[in-house]
Formats: structure tokens, C-alpha cells, sequence
């Protein structure tokens, strides 16, 4: 299995600690052979349009190849937090990652990006990821169910395209080492329904989202046990099974793009996740080269 398209990539412009500039991407990609990729810097609320904004010119300027596209990863926020900012209420550090506490616990869901936003900055695709618990208390079953509601609220919304790392965790419940061994998922990702992931995987085909295997945050998170990712793989190979496309993202931060293709292809071949299940975009230029 060879592994050539990576939707899921992040440079300096991002608002945490990636740090590749965008024409450092593009030489290493093409060098490692990747033909199809996206940029896709992060966007939690409007606060970070500046961020996108800078993005989206420094990657005109490294003269983008066709086959290199512009996008955006958005974080499942809430419209509580988005109304809170839109007040412009001062606060004592800038909300570069939104308002991660004091909401509702039934705040609605929301994304920070609009239509609009889309037009403005060229954007062709948008990546959507649940990051954080919006609200709820740091209890197993609460945080279970808050993840789902958030998967699916992005599963569904017509400006995502592609659902990232479903159940992805970095959160509480790291043991004395940094790793996770126990609640949310990480004991046994069989605490999450099943009925969850049948939910997802039918809203995800009728709304034609993708969702993304994340080697880096995911599969080779070393922060995560090892019979955690054998299950995580056949949940993706469930999610194959149920019709839903998948599509390949490395999450890179780092000032050098190594993917780690060598690493990921054997653990997705295992579950019978091949080349031909991994979907991308066309070059800019032919039909259907932007999701939007």
C-alpha cells in the first residue's frame, strides 16, 4: 500500500505550535512522493480569521502546485462561545482557543467559520474536529456522549467536509508517564456505544463527509495504549464497512513533514484499508476540484 494524498496539514500559521513554512511543505511532500495534499491551519473561532488569513497568502505565495489545495480545520466550538466574543467582552488573556469553559452544558454546537469566510479566503475544503468536551463535566459517560454529539454535529454540517480524528482525546486522565491508560476510551473503546458509530457512519454518507484516519494524532499517538489502536483500526474498518469514506490526514506539526507512510500503511492493510479507500481532491482547474 502506498500512501500518497494528505488532507490534514498544518504550518506557521497555525494559532498552536506547528511551526513548517508552507514552501518547506510543499518541497518535502513532493519529495516524499505525496501528490495530493491540503493545507488545513487551524481556525477555532473568528478570533483566528487573521491566522487563515496569513495562511492563505503564504501559501499563494509558494506558487501551489494543482494538486496542493487550501483549507481549513475547524474546531467544534459552541454558539455560546461565538455570541460571548461577538460581544467583545474584555478578558484577561485572548481567546486564541475560544472559551473552554463557563458555557452551558447545552450550548448548541457551532463552527467559527461561515460561508462567507469561505469565499473570502479561497478555502476549498474544511476539515471539522471535536477537541474538547464543550461544558460537560470530566466524567467517562458525559464526555462520551458529548464527543458523539459533537461528531455528529460535524458530520452534518454542510461547510465540513471532512469529519478529523473521531475520538481523538488529549485531555484529563494522563497517568504519572503522560500516557492514557484508562477513562475516557482508552481501557476499552467498547465504552462507547455501538449505536454511536452507526449513527455517525449513516449521517456521514448522507451528508457525503469524509472522515479522516489521523496517523499523528491517532494511530501512532504514543501517548495512547496499543490495544487502543488495534480496536481504533477496526473501528475505521468498520466505518469502511458501513459505506463511509475515509481519507488520509498526518496532522503534521513539526518544522519537517515525515509522515511515517512506512509505519501507518501495514497497520491500515491489516484491517483490509487499502489505496483505493483513500479519497482526496482533484487538481485545481478540473470539475469538482473544491469540496464547496
Amino acid at each position: 500500500m502506498k500512501i500518497t494524498s494528505d488532507w490534514h496539514l498544518h504550518s506557521r500559521n497555525s494559532c498552536d505550535d506547528a511551526c513548517i513554512a508552507v514552501a518547506d511543505l510543499v518541497a518535502h511532500a513532493t519529495a516524499l512522493g505525496v501528490s495530493d495534499f491540503g493545507l488545513t491551519d487551524h481556525l477555532h473561532t473568528p478570533f483566528n480569521l487573521p491566522d487563515i488569513a496569513a495562511s492563505r497568502a503564504e501559501y499563494l505565495a509558494s506558487n501551489p502546485p494543482p494538486r496542493f489545495h487550501f483549507g481549513v480545520e475547524v474546531s467544534c466550538v459552541s454558539r455560546w462561545e461565538l455570541d460571548e466574543l461577538a460581544r467583545g467582552t474584555p478578558r484577561p488573556k485572548p481567546p486564541v482557543y475560544g472559551l473552554r469553559s463557563g458555557g452551558p452544558p447545552s450550548a448548541p454546537p457551532a463552527v467559527g467559520l461561515t460561508a462567507d469566510d469561505v469565499a473570502r479566503y479561497g478555502i476549498e475544503y474544511v476539515v471539522g474536529g471535536t477537541h474538547w468536551p464543550l461544558y460537560v463535566p470530566v466524567e467517562r459517560e458525559a464526555v462520551i456522549r458529548d464527543y458523539h454529539r459533537q461528531n455528529m454535529f460535524l458530520a452534518e454540517h454542510p461547510l465540513v467536509d471532512i469529519v478529523a480524528h473521531p475520538w481523538w482525546w488529549m485531555g484529563h486522565w494522563k497517568n504519572a508517564e503522560g500516557l492514557y491508560h484508562a477513562e475516557p476510551w482508552f481501557d476499552d473503546f467498547g465504552h462507547i456505544p455501538a449505536s454511536f458509530h452507526d449513527e455517525f457512519a449513516a449521517a456521514a454518507r448522507e451528508h457525503g463527509t469524509w472522515v479522516e484516519i489521523n496517523s499523528g494524532a491517532t494511530l501512532l499517538n504514543r501517548r495512547y495504549p496499543p490495544h487502543f489502536v488495534r480496536q481504533y483500526l477496526e473501528y475505521l474498518a468498520g466505518l469502511k464497512a458501513r459505506g463511509v469514506a475515509l481519507c488520509f490526514g498526518s496532522d503534521c506539526h513539526s518544522a519537517v513533514y515525515a509522515p511515517r507512510f512506512d509505519e501507518v500503511a501495514p497497520l491500515l492493510e491489516s484491517v483490509g484499508i487499502g489505496e483505493a479507500d483513500l479519497h482526496g481532491l482533484p487538481p485545481r482547474g478540473t470539475c469538482a476540484a473544491s469540496r464547496h
